[in-house]
C-alpha cells in the first residue's frame, strides 16, 4: 500500500478530522431535539466537546460533558446504555458506508484549563516565568 505523502507523524488524518466533526455535529443535533426515548438521558443538557475517530472510522469516541458538569457519571451511564440508538440516530443523519461504533469518555479539558490556571497563580510559578532566560543574558 502506497505511503501518504502527505501524512507527517502520527496525529488523525484530515479524514478523520473531519468525520469527527461530522459525527460531533450530528450526535449533538440528536442529544439537542431529545430523539432518544429515555428520560434519564433526556434530562440531561450534554455538550458534545470532540469526537476522535480510529484509523478506520468504525470507532468514534465523543468526549461529552453535562451542563455545568453536575451528574456527569449519571449522564455518562444514560449515553451509553443508549449507544446502540444513537449510533442507528447519527448514521440516518450522515453519510458514511459504516456506522461507527458510538463510545463516550468524559470531557476533562475544562479541568485541566482549571488547573493550569491554578498553577500560573502560584507564586513561584510566576516567577519562574518572569524570570530572563539565562540564554538571553
Amino acid at each position: 500500500m502506497a505511503q501518504n505523502r502527505f501524512s507527517h507523524g502520527n496525529g488523525p488524518s484530515q479524514r478523520q478530522l473531519r468525520v469527527g466533526e461530522l459525527i460531533r455535529r450530528t450526535l449533538s443535533d440528536v442529544l439537542l431535539r431529545g430523539d432518544v426515548h429515555d428520560p434519564a438521558l433526556n434530562r440531561h443538557s450534554i455538550t458534545v466537546g470532540e469526537v476522535s475517530c480510529s484509523p478506520d472510522l468504525k470507532v468514534a469516541t465523543a468526549y461529552v460533558l453535562p451542563l455545568g458538569g453536575r451528574e456527569a457519571q449519571e449522564a455518562l451511564a444514560a449515553l451509553r446504555q443508549n449507544a446502540s440508538e444513537l449510533r442507528h440516530l447519527v448514521a440516518r443523519g450522515m453519510s458514511l458506508k459504516y456506522a461507527p461504533e458510538l463510545r463516550f469518555r468524559l470531557d476533562e479539558t475544562f479541568d485541566r484549563m482549571d488547573d493550569t490556571r491554578r498553577m500560573f497563580l502560584d507564586e513561584q510559578v510566576r516567577r519562574d516565568v518572569e524570570a530572563p532566560d539565562e540564554d538571553e543574558a
